[in-house]
């Protein structure tokens, strides 16, 4: 199933990081007042920042490097996110089971991310190397260098983002390397 992508909202991953950064807000009501200034404010940062720098990306997917680098640190947000899961989850803060189905739930979207970054190519705009092909147009504009259905890509995202042997750096595949 193909949809156009009008913005960053439509986006699967973002949908779930955003939910996910949701959840961790509401888990961390929970958390005692002597941990505001740490693990409180340091999950709430992280989880927000993953949906955040999603969001980055798909604005800087004009240009390659520039996507993969934002998308990057989207990957180190949802890793730190989970880490600090861990430490509530080991104070006590929050059950286990629920610990598990947060880190669960954010490895989902590491690998999305993940697999964005190896694909980059996918979804990067491809409008401007085109153009190149066609000859430059110099620094002219046009009404047409306006028009939505350009700035709009069709992606197939559940082709693009279905589960598929682990890329070698992956989240799941190294731990999988440390069970071997």
């Amino acid at each position: 199933m193909s949809d156009r992508i009008y913005s960053h909202r439509d986006l699967i991953v973002y949908q779930k990081s955003f939910a996910a950064g949701k959840r961790v807000f509401e888990l961390s009501q929970t958390f005692p007042r002597e941990e505001m200034y740490s693990l409180t404010d340091q999950v709430r940062r992280s989880s927000r920042s993953v949906s955040a720098n999603i969001a980055e990306a798909w604005r800087k997917r004009r240009y390659q490097k520039h996507f993969c680098s934002t998308l990057n640190i989207a990957e180190a947000e949802a890793a730190e996110t989970q880490v600090w899961i861990e430490y509530a989850s080991a104070h006590g803060y929050i059950d286990d089971e629920t610990a598990s189905k947060a880190s669960a739930y954010y490895e989902e979207i590491l690998r999305m991310i993940v697999k964005m970054i190896h694909g980059s190519s996918n979804w990067c705009d491809l409008k401007s190397r085109e153009a190149g092909k066609a000859g430059r147009e110099g620094v002219r504009e046009s009404e047409s260098r306006y028009g939505i259905a350009h700035e709009s890509p069709v992606i197939d995202q559940y082709a693009l983002l279905s589960p598929s042997p682990d890329l070698p750096d992956s989240p799941s595949s190294a731990a999988e390397s440390k069970d071997a």
